[in-house]
């Protein structure tokens, strides 16, 4: 829960205070350069840390059946490419065509980031509907996995200078990445709620 509001929080507040940064058209990455970069690179790290944990602790819950090991091994593999992102700093104004050795690098765990991200709503998806608990959240989850998917391809065509997107390229990419990190949020709200409504049955006496 709190990786996911972190995120989104210090982007938001530090591309409204990062002197000529425009949200809409520039990346999230791009906050990591200049001066006060080290801002967005924390940003990313102790997301991708606490994202990696939030991994480790459905594993956990998700010890049999569908998704059990797929999908925390997805929401792992976020977290640590979100880490990576930080010291590995992008390019300007790049996501697909880096030139440097880090921004190459960046660009690779930027695109399991996006790869990972639907393919986890779907992982879900395929549980959560299935699990009385989880079903709530199992048209949502699908939901997401659809929104993302989609926005990763106008993503892709908002990287084109000639699309009538190039300017909005920035926005695209928020979206994305809210939608993934409240998806997120709401499935660790709901873990947390159940294990709040069930320790105190665990701890009564027989």
């Amino acid at each position: 829960m709190i990786g996911a509001f972190l995120f989104v929080s210090v982007f938001t507040v530090y591309g409204w205070l990062y002197p000529g940064y425009s949200p809409t058209r520039m990346f999230v990455s791009e906050l990591s350069l200049g001066p006060y970069g080290w801002v967005q690179i924390l940003n990313f790290v102790l997301t991708g840390a606490l994202i990696l944990a939030f991994g480790v602790g459905l594993s956990a819950h998700f010890s049999t059946g569908a998704a059990s090991r797929t999908g925390p091994a997805l929401i792992q593999g976020i977290g640590v490419s979100l880490i990576a992102s930080g010291p590995f700093t992008t390019d300007p104004s790049a996501m697909f065509g880096q030139s440097s050795i880090q921004g190459v690098v960046h660009g690779v765990f930027g695109a399991i980031v996006f790869t990972f991200a639907p393919i986890s709503c779907f992982v879900f998806y395929r549980r959560f509907r299935h699990d009385p608990f989880w079903r709530p959240l199992s048209g949502w989850t699908l939901a997401t996995g659809v929104v993302l998917t989609v926005g990763i391809v106008v993503l892709k065509i908002s990287q084109q200078v000639e699309s009538g997107l190039f300017e909005w390229k920035g926005l695209v990419q928020r979206v994305l990445l809210i939608a993934l990190m409240a998806w997120i949020f709401t499935v660790a709200y709901r873990l947390r709620s159940h294990y709040r409504t069930t320790a105190p049955a665990r701890r009564s006496p027989p």
